[in-house]
């Protein structure tokens, strides 16, 4: 019992989760921590996408300004409560999220942030690439397809690698927010400065 004690206590220490969801995810994995973690992680990213929908009305603005003080950013994140808006976690989240910003100048949080404008402005050039390689318009279709996609990973700060780690995009670290603070996390918008543009 002192050794299931002590793996629950271990579970709970490193991933920040309740005890008895610590209990149940090792009594799933036979105890096996790693197991447990991973686990954990995929029911906490589950539960942070039912909570999309919830009002976001609180939450902070941050700002960066990267060495030399040539490129800054400002960034609005907002919290479902003033309590997470005030918790020093959430605050390093946000100010990862303005240096994100900083290194990859996204322009649009989302795919659904960028105007129709730009998107139909890349199709097109990609429509008229793949059109000079003779292919079938079937194949076509989906080489615009393809680099639509990159495009979207490219400009849209939630489809991005995240910087710090890059295995990661950034929807993924904001998922991941979510579950741990266990309300709405919503990023709302920014602005990037760059000396001379």
């Amino acid at each position: 019992m002192s050794l299931s004690l002590d793996k629950v206590k271990e579970l709970r220490a490193r991933t920040g989760s309740a005890i008895l969801d610590c209990k149940n995810a090792l009594d799933e994995t036979d105890g096996d921590i790693e197991k447990a973690i991973e686990l954990l992680r995929k029911k906490g990213i589950a539960k942070a996408e039912k909570k999309f929908e919830r009002p976001t009305i609180e939450g902070v603005v941050d700002s960066y300004i990267h060495p030399g003080e040539r490129l800054g950013v400002i960034v609005e994140v907002n919290s479902e409560t003033d309590f997470v808006a005030r918790n020093q976690e959430f605050r390093q989240f946000v100010h990862d999220i303005a240096m994100q910003i900083a290194a990859c100048d996204p322009l649009a949080v989302s795919r659904e942030d960028l105007s129709s404008e730009v998107i139909e402005r890349e199709k097109r050039i990609y429509e008229s690439q793949a059109a000079t390689s003779g292919k079938p318009s079937q194949v076509i279709e989906k080489i615009v397809q393809g680099k639509m996609e990159k495009f979207y990973a490219d400009v849209c700060l939630l489809e991005q690698p995240f910087v710090k780690l890059p295995e990661k995009k950034v929807g993924d670290y904001l998922k991941e927010q979510i579950a741990k603070f266990g309300e709405n996390i919503r990023i709302k918008r920014f602005v990037r400065f760059k000396l001379g543009e």
